[in-house]
């Protein structure tokens, strides 16, 4: 069986479509439901010590610095008494709601009380510092609330939905409602002043949108739904009105404020609100079946991944603005690629993926989730990258939290999350969508399956899944073959299988018994990539990856003229596991004539001595 890669500057030529595999075109539901993380249990042995770390010790660091080290929870504290200042930035009250998100996913997989009651002490304190009329913000609380909802840009709608996040998510692993009450009483206020017959508003940070359909999936009331779409409805009218964001003030491009949504074809302004604005709308289509903002997001995704992506799935060029800048502009040294945007990306390509049923939305999540995201948090799990650049002068480090807290907290709730992407269930259809090892409980139609999959990926591609059920099924497994791979082998029960190929997923059609075993293994050799020409900063220049990760060369392993490398389209590698290596890496060695270049997954960059850093390494003649 072979695929044909297709690699430019960004990855993955594609057009879009909607799926055949499992189930008829449907615009007015989700095709694919995803299996939710709670119903996943991994055991890997990549991701199950990244887990165990974000428990011991990250998830320790946000706490210590939310109550400790910064004045975010005495911030409620202060709000519940109605007295004292108002430490930190506007949008401070986030950090904590993502904090809390992350506390409540990881308690699903890991009961802990005394966690559970840091999470309940949390609560009341919100709870105790929300208004009589359902408003809660500390900023406006201590500052004045006779200034609440002045600003589009003062992030209160932001805030509320990362509360609404952290409120579902609490509630759906521990089944208390206080903080989702808290939540319902906060968007009924919005509605009480925003909306048809009521007041314009246009937030100037994205995110109440997909929290509102997270609040309507919750609780079954319609109106957060139309409440959400009502707000992406109220975009390039001309009604937003900002005020300074901090120091200056910014054209509607930077708020994607300038068309309405429905017209957008090109990412503009700050990353991380574009993408939260685009998982709002592809969550409000997968409800109305919006054809004009399924056909706005298929014009945003190329555009974002065709033209403006980094080969870590980093997105967002310039500190200027967080976002964008030009077409194939893609600068090394001087690239954003802000860890909260990899994460957004990883967010709105699931969402695409799960209604369209097309791998090349996983392909890019999966390459965010390794690259982008994952270098965002050491090794050890205690400090952070806010900023991802693909080249460094051995100045640029992880610290222990920021001013603005938005990258710790965010991989604080996107890591003990990462079950949510595995699989996907549709209409006589199972979807496996990353390969990690697990053992997750699965209904496909009425019949309930357990799927158990094993597997050394990313550093090997072989991968098992074994099937257990009463009785039989007839259905679909539809593996995706990643983006990546040229050449892969099937076997269902030891005998080789040929199973056609729709849109990114080998489609294994049969009756199912319990213990049947499927055994898929994608060829991970080494590869020497280009950028398209059009991005001028790659231009005579390549780089490595193996499988769904991204290679650099780091100073650490390279002393000895670094400056002077280079690499050729006919090196030589040699890739090996070495256990006591960066907690455990596949590292490939270079051979270029006479020399040498020893390579490290990207993520596990910065994580020993300072020193300089490339993934995009100039060609031999160059």
């Amino acid at each position: 069986m072979r695929r044909t890669l297709l690699f430019m500057a960004v990855v993955f030529l594609a057009a879009s479509a909607m799926v055949s595999c499992g189930k008829k075109e449907d615009t007015n539901m989700k095709m694919i439901t995803p299996v939710k993380f709670s119903d996943v249990k991994i055991e890997d042995g990549f991701w199950t010590p990244r887990l165990h770390s974000h428990k011991e010790v990250t998830l320790k660091v946000c706490i210590d610095q939310i109550e400790n080290q910064t004045g975010r929870i005495r911030n409620f504290e202060n709000a519940a008494k109605g007295e004292g200042e108002h430490s930190g930035i506007f949008f401070d009250d986030s950090d904590v709601y993502k904090a809390l998100e992350g506390m409540a996913y990881s308690l699903q997989n890991n009961p802990d009380p005394v966690l559970e009651a840091k999470c309940d002490e949390w609560i009341d304190k919100f709870a105790a510092a929300q208004q009589e009329d359902g408003y809660i913000n500390t900023f406006y609380t201590l500052t004045g609330l006779e200034n609440r909802w002045d600003n589009m840009d003062k992030h209160e709608m932001y805030c509320a939905g990362h509360m609404i996040e952290a409120g579902v998510a609490y509630y759906n692993v521990t089944g208390k409602r206080k903080l989702l009450d808290v939540c319902i009483r906060m968007a009924d206020h919005m509605m009480t002043v925003f909306g048809p017959d009521k007041r314009h508003w246009v937030p100037g940070h994205e995110e109440i949108e997909l929290a509102l359909v997270k609040l309507y999936q919750t609780t079954g009331e319609k109106k957060y739904l139309e409440f959400a779409n009502w707000l992406l409805e109220q975009r390039g009218h001309g009604y937003g009105s900002y005020g300074k964001l901090i120091d200056r003030p910014w054209p509607p491009q930077y708020y994607q404020d300038e068309v309405p949504v429905r017209e957008m074809s090109e990412i503009s302004g700050h990353a991380v609100r574009s993408m939260y604005l685009y998982c709002g709308m592809a969550d409000v289509a997968s409800y109305t079946g919006d054809q004009g903002y399924i056909d706005a997001l298929n014009r945003l995704w190329d555009d974002v991944v065709l033209r403006n992506m980094y080969i870590t799935g980093g997105i967002g060029q310039s500190s200027s603005n967080e976002g964008f800048t030009e077409d194939y502009s893609l600068p090394n040294l001087t690239a954003y690629c802000e860890t909260c945007a990899s994460v957004g990306m990883v967010l709105w390509n699931w969402r695409m993926n799960q209604f369209t049923g097309d791998g090349k939305y996983a392909d890019v999540m999966e390459r965010s989730m390794y690259n982008g995201a994952l270098a965002g948090i050491s090794l050890e799990g205690d400090t952070f990258f806010y900023v991802n650049p693909l080249e460094s002068l051995g100045n640029h480090h992880r610290q222990e939290w920021y001013g603005c807290a938005c990258c710790p907290s965010q991989i604080c709730r996107f890591l003990p999350s990462i079950g949510n992407y595995i699989y996907g269930v549709s209409d006589n259809a199972l979807w496996v969508n990353l390969y990690i090892g697990n053992k997750a409980d699965v209904k496909v139609g009425k019949k309930a399956i357990t799927l158990s999959q094993e597997t050394n990926y990313p550093w090997e591609g072989a991968v098992t899944l074994k099937v257990g059920m009463k009785g039989s099924l007839k259905t679909q497994i539809c593996l995706r073959v990643p983006g990546w791979c040229k050449d892969y082998t099937l076997a269902v029960n030891g005998e080789a299988f040929e199973a056609p190929v729709d849109k990114g997923y080998a489609v294994v059609d049969r009756k199912w018994s319990d213990g049947d075993k499927i055994e898929i293994n994608f060829d991970m050799p080494v590869e020497v990539v280009a950028a398209d020409p059009r991005v001028k900063e790659d231009v005579g220049m390549r780089a490595v990856q193996r499988g769904p990760l991204v290679y650099c060369i780091e100073e650490a392993d390279n002393k000895v003229d670094f400056d002077d490398l280079r690499i050729a389209e006919d090196a030589s590698f040699d890739a090996a596991y070495e256990s006591g290596k960066l907690h455990g890496i596949v590292s490939i060695a270079a051979h270029v004539g006479d020399k040498t270049l020893n390579y490290i997954p990207y993520y596990s960059w910065d994580n020993r001595e300072a020193g300089k850093m490339k993934v995009w390494v100039p060609l031999v003649g160059e």
